[in-house]
């Protein structure tokens, strides 16, 4: 199979795995008590069964579960993706409306864990079984122990209450991409960077070390090339395909940790949306997120499909 052939053939299964992941939402989130109406009425005793009833019929929430999802799914395939139940908001606007804050805050996290992991794994493998190795991999192993959650709290504790370096919460009067708010970016972004840099950081820790005992290694220092050629030219081109591989796997823990990352620091980002939509009983919004994520880790392990043929040419698709 041509690699042509093979991004159209994952691209197509994209549209049964999202199915798949719309149902499961969906079933799933029916299947917890309560709905947006629900909470409505408890909060206005006055309405009656009858107004209820009618809220109910007009958003589409008196049928079967069956029902509510094959209307909603033919709605999402003509784009339509509903609207939020309490305020009216067009879902696909807020979605939209949120995502440069997700984005941004996941390609700092993203950043922070390349810089920090390829040097780290670089200077660990060179150094196997010394003080530097040992230290690199404590560190390491602490980085994937602890909690984003609590590790979020510890910087905002030590960074921004004791020391007072970093800001936390986010000014609405300054634009994502002002030169400023970079300064609010940096706590959530380690935060959410640190578990993946330490993952990272370990395996290129271990592929490096195995590269550097093979043959063609030894056959390049015997050529009298220079170490610092060996190691960068030759060895990290090949430990990279093992970093890509995880990278790719990495990205729906970031995705998936930015939920929690953006609750703790207020980030008003998708993960910050999609857990007031849970509490608030949001389907549509919550529908939404799911699929845009879902569709985000599928994009994410294809690209890293793409790229093992780059840097290994003995990975080809025919």
């Amino acid at each position: 199979m041509s690699l042509q052939r093979f991004i159209l053939k994952r691209v197509l299964s994209v549209i049964p795995i999202l199915f798949g992941v719309s149902v499961i939402t969906f079933g799933l989130f029916h299947l917890t008590p309560g709905d947006p109406i629900s909470q409505l009425v408890a909060l206005n005793p006055d309405v009656s069964a009858a107004e209820e009833a009618q809220l109910r019929e007009r958003w589409g929430l008196s049928g079967p579960v069956y029902e509510q999802y094959f209307t909603w799914i033919t709605n999402v395939m003509v784009g339509d993706f509903g609207q939020e139940l309490r305020t009216g908001r067009d879902v696909s606007g807020i979605v939209w409306r949120r995502l440069p804050e997700t984005i941004a805050l996941g390609i700092f996290g993203w950043v922070f864990a390349l810089v920090v992991a390829i040097p780290t794994g670089i200077y660990a493998a060179v150094n196997k079984d010394r003080l530097g190795d040992t230290v690199s991999r404590f560190i390491a192993l602490s980085g994937i122990s602890i909690p984003n959650f609590w590790l979020g709290l510890m910087l905002i504790l030590i960074f921004s209450l004791y020391v007072g370096l970093f800001p936390v919460l986010p000014p609405s009067r300054l634009p994502l991409y002002h030169p400023e708010m970079l300064w609010y970016l940096i706590l959530p972004g380690v935060t959410i960077g640190t578990a993946s840099a330490a993952s990272i950081m370990r395996v290129m820790r271990t592929s490096m070390a195995e590269e550097l005992n093979k043959e063609y290694v030894t056959a390049a220092r015997a050529k009298g090339l220079p170490e610092r050629t060996v190691v960068f030219k030759h060895v990290l081109r090949n430990s990279l395909i093992s970093v890509v591989t995880l990278a790719a796997t990495l990205t729906a823990g970031i995705v998936a940790g930015s939920v929690v990352v953006e609750t703790v620091f207020n980030w008003p980002g998708l993960g910050f949306e999609f857990i007031q939509a849970i509490n608030q009983r949001e389907i549509n919004v919550v529908m939404a997120i799911t699929l845009f994520t879902g569709f985000f880790v599928i994009v994410a392990n294809l690209i890293a499909d793409i790229l093992y043929a780059a840097l290994d040419p003995r990975i080809r698709y025919d």
